[in-house]
């Protein structure tokens, strides 16, 4: 915070500060307990008629009444990377989308509207980097017909928690009444410490998902072509299977990689219940990137949903660090 000579707290921000990155502190909300202030660090999204939005790292949005001010200054735009590989957040973005390619897509500007017959948001959700090519009203009102064209809900994909991110566009998505429902960690590393993991049980790599692969994958019962499909897309994809104690219709463990260039992506790493703590996702993991080590990557990105603890854990234990995070918006008005 920012003091003068008195020792006193000033405010060194103002509404021209919308777009960067800021720490303020505000007297604290009425019985919201003993601290009498409250300090809140992320992007200024808007000022206006007396209100600050500031997005936080989280994605989550805080409004702030200006009369409520003690203290406030620019601070840097994005923390310090303290591991992991260079990367800016759209390179990540765009690496991202090709390992989850939709069945269908269309330009909006340079936004990209996908759809997959509704199989997982990442390829049925509209990539939102760079500029529509419309106001953003005209925008919104585009996707939601494009999509319900289609018998989807519309969604947006947007991301914050990094340099150049797009807290501004979170906030206003939330603005016009988007209920963010989905938030997913990026997380990124060398590749090679990953390929030096201890494995502990035979892996078999492949390039399709084998019937027994698809038993394994959570998200479906019995894949339609079109499931199929967005699994098999992207540059180079692996499929790892580790077979359960005496075989069997369900695998114990299973993987997916796409290699892409310089990174490979890591996803639908799962483990049967019973066999829990064995190392088995590590083993997954080492297999897949030892894989792609082969074929010229060098660098490591998985995506992990913020609630899921056990994952973030153990991805922490390997090496990951966040990067950046996306969030799903959903329109309004489309379901719960």
């Amino acid at each position: 915070m920012e003091f003068t000579a008195g020792g006193r707290l000033e405010v060194h921000i103002s509404p021209s500060d919308v777009g960067k990155r800021v720490s303020v502190r505000r007297v604290g909300d009425p019985g919201a307990g003993p601290e009498r202030f409250t300090d809140t660090v992320g992007v200024l999204t808007s000022w206006t008629e007396g209100v600050l939005l500031i997005t936080r790292r989280s994605g989550e949005t805080v409004r702030i009444p200006e009369s409520s001010l003690v203290a406030g200054k620019v601070v840097p735009a994005a923390p310090a990377r303290r591991r992991g590989p260079a990367a800016g957040f759209e390179e990540l973005a765009r690496a991202q989308a090709r390992a989850w390619q939709p069945l269908e897509s269309e330009p909006l500007g340079e936004w990209t509207l996908r759809a997959a017959n509704g199989f997982t948001r990442r390829a049925n959700s509209v990539l939102a980097l760079g500029d529509p090519g419309l106001p953003l009203g005209e925008a919104l009102a585009r996707v939601c017909s494009w999509y319900e064209d289609r018998g989807l809900p519309p969604y947006v994909q947007a991301t914050t928690g990094a340099e150049g991110t797009q807290e501004r566009l979170c906030a206003a998505l939330e603005e016009r009444g988007w209920r963010r429902e989905v938030s997913t960690e990026v997380r990124i590393a060398g590749l090679a410490p990953v390929a030096d993991l201890p494995v502990t049980a035979e892996v078999a790599l492949s390039r399709t998902p084998d019937k027994a692969w698809l038993r394994r994958y959570q998200r479906v019962v019995e894949p339609a072509p079109h499931m199929l499909r967005v699994l098999g897309s992207g540059p180079s994809v692996w499929f790892a299977t580790v077979a359960g104690d005496g075989g069997g219709e369900v695998p114990a463990a299973i993987g997916r990689c796409v290699v892409d260039g310089r990174w490979a992506g890591f996803m639908a790493v799962e483990v049967d219940p019973a066999y829990r703590r064995r190392g088995l996702a590590t083993a997954v993991m080492a297999a897949l990137a030892a894989r792609a080590l082969e074929e010229g990557a060098s660098a490591a990105w998985l995506q992990v949903e913020t609630d899921n603890d056990a994952a973030r854990a153990l991805y922490e234990g390997m090496g990951f660090a966040v990067h950046h995070l996306y969030h799903h918006f959903r329109a309004p008005g489309t379901g719960t």
